[in-house]
């Protein structure tokens, strides 16, 4: 197994902060291969945009353990559900011919190696999770549990969906193959997803082995409806018949910016699920009764994330219909002031939104907010991509697509052109590579829909119509 040379690029990047160019000149590829050097297209592309981002995944991932960074440069731990999002990430660079169908078999069985091999237990270290869970976070070095970081049923969730995608996309005969697809499947029906249900009927957030569940669980409309609907498909530890009626009885249906929809406030939420589940033209029975579906629903959730920026009730330097897009995301952080009459707290790491449920917004957009949209208003969202990527390339773009985020309203006079973030968020990255492609092919999305766990998940939660008839 060959791996690109990372202390390069960080050496670039470390080195020659002040010119972009020199990083677009020595940047490796995945199909140009380890040491070889690939220029950059500055100009803005979907493939350009996707191939950098599909590049986060698979150059960053971590030598003999091939877990997926939190964030880089900055080095701290892995995230599972980064790890998720690059095992779909390397399908979509085989189709787009980022890198071999071989290569990315390899990576991915040894990644899924690794995971299966990971101790598993209820002890408060030296393990990576418990009930076939994982924990939020793992250590770099060894992929064990990060200090006292919970473990996290979303993120676990994340992490199933891009085992089961790469489950069906690897259907050949090789040895590899083969092996990739029985790991899956081991993987899948080894979590416990019925032990996490509470007393509600609902399934916890997480679970700490010095103090047990968390006592917050998922209910009411998020990014967790994966979850639920791999919970519902497990052939081993499922959920009950009314998981999904337990979810869903606290949602919240209202306008907001002109549209009527079932309001969240970041992004994020609209997203993720969709990312695996082609929720067009299936229903639930909520559904049913708003003459909807989930899809239309984030179609608007993102319109009206668009509108709420062009409104700018705070005026925020840069907001408009070309640059806009608030979800969980980095800042700046550091400073309560008034901004424009308005008292405002610029914010670290934040899940920024708006909605008719709250607005939280401090001037800080992120790319993957449109990224991760792209398939529900291809219109507005390519537009803004362009414009982020063309005003702001020599600050916000690098090697690996956009940064995380950026404020152009940042009151610091070291940064008189606005703050902008110096790293990328795996979790922010997977949203743009793996949406871009189900906008241009619904690659994800005709994958899962072969999956007889998500099937089975969708059918116990209700859904009808659509693709489930066929």
């Amino acid at each position: 197994m060959k791996y690109l040379p990372l202390l390069l690029l960080w050496a670039v990047m470390t080195a020659c902060q002040s010119s972009v160019a020199d990083v677009d000149e020595i940047s490796t590829s995945a199909a140009g291969g380890p040491g070889t050097a690939v220029p950059l297209n500055t100009e803005f592309s979907i493939d350009e945009l996707q191939r950098r981002t599909f590049n986060y995944f698979w150059e960053t991932a971590l030598p003999g353990n091939y877990q997926i960074p939190d964030r880089w440069p900055t080095k701290r731990f892995s995230s599972i559900a980064a790890t998720g999002f690059g095992l779909t990430a390397y399908l979509v660079g085989v189709e787009r011919g980022y890198v071999s169908r071989a290569a990315a078999a390899e990576r991915t069985m040894l990644t899924l190696e690794k995971l299966w091999s990971l101790p598993q237990g209820a002890e408060e270290s030296g393990i990576a999770g418990y009930k076939g869970l994982f924990y939020h976070f793992l250590t770099n070095d060894e992929a064990l549990r990060y200090k006292n970081v919970e473990l996290s049923t979303i993120d676990s969730g994340l992490l199933m969906a891009g085992v089961l995608s790469s489950q069906v996309y690897f259907d050949g005969n090789t040895d590899h193959e083969k092996r990739i697809r029985e790991l899956a499947d081991q993987l899948y029906r080894r979590v416990e997803w019925d032990w996490a249900l509470n007393d509600a009927g609902r399934i916890s957030m997480g679970w700490h082995p010095e103090k047990g569940f968390i006592k917050a669980d998922w209910n009411g409309y998020n990014e967790a409806m994966v979850l639920l609907v791999l919970a519902m498909g497990s052939p081993t530890h499922p959920v009950p018949d009314n998981a999904w009626e337990k979810w869903s009885e606290n949602y919240q249906w209202g306008e907001y910016q002109g549209y009527d929809h079932l309001n969240f406030s970041p992004l994020f939420g609209h997203q993720y699920s969709q990312m695996y589940i082609d929720f067009r033209g299936i229903r639930d029975d909520y559904m049913r009764k708003q003459d909807s579906d989930y899809f239309e629903n984030s179609r608007k959730a993102t319109l009206a994330n668009r509108a709420y920026c062009m409104e700018n009730p705070t005026g925020f330097v840069g907001y408009g219909p070309n640059q806009w897009g608030l979800t969980a995301c980095d800042g700046p952080g550091g400073l309560d002031t008034l901004y424009n009459g308005n008292p405002v707290k610029f914010r670290a790491y934040w899940a920024r939104g708006a909605s008719g449920r709250d607005v939280r917004d401090d001037g800080t957009i992120a790319p993957t907010a449109v990224g991760g949209s792209v398939p529900f208003a291809p219109e507005e969202t390519l537009a803004a991509l362009d414009q982020m990527w063309t005003t702001h390339y020599d600050s916000l773009i690098g090697p690996y697509g956009f940064k995380d985020a950026f404020n152009l309203s940042f009151p610091d006079q070291e940064r008189p052109d606005g703050w902008f973030d110096v790293d990328y968020l795996g979790i922010d990255q997977g949203p743009i590579v793996i949406q871009l492609e189900n906008h241009r092919s619904g690659l994800v999305w005709e994958l899962m829909k072969k999956s007889p766990y998500i099937r089975k998940g969708l059918e116990r939660a209700g859904f009808t119509g659509g693709w489930l008839e066929n």
